[in-house]
């Protein structure tokens, strides 16, 4: 069995965080996309723009995107 790893993906529109984060839970990425901006959006208390960041510098490149 292959253990999963979080990467960002080479399906991406800013970092591929989000599209990581879709392929790791075998989700569409636009459902997670959407989700992740209604939180940053719609709650005070969910500091979106920061964690994004912070995600993009933790989450290591896909193979894939390693290689272009």
């Amino acid at each position: 069995m292959e253990q999963k790893k979080l990467t960002r993906s080479a399906n991406k529109i800013l970092a591929g965080v989000c599209g990581g984060i879709a392929e790791y839970f075998d989700v569409d990425p636009t459902l997670v996309r959407v989700c992740y901006a209604a939180l940053s959006i719609f709650t005070t208390g969910f500091p979106g723009v920061l964690l994004y960041i912070i995600m993009m510098l933790l989450m290591p490149r896909s193979d894939y995107e390693q290689l272009n």
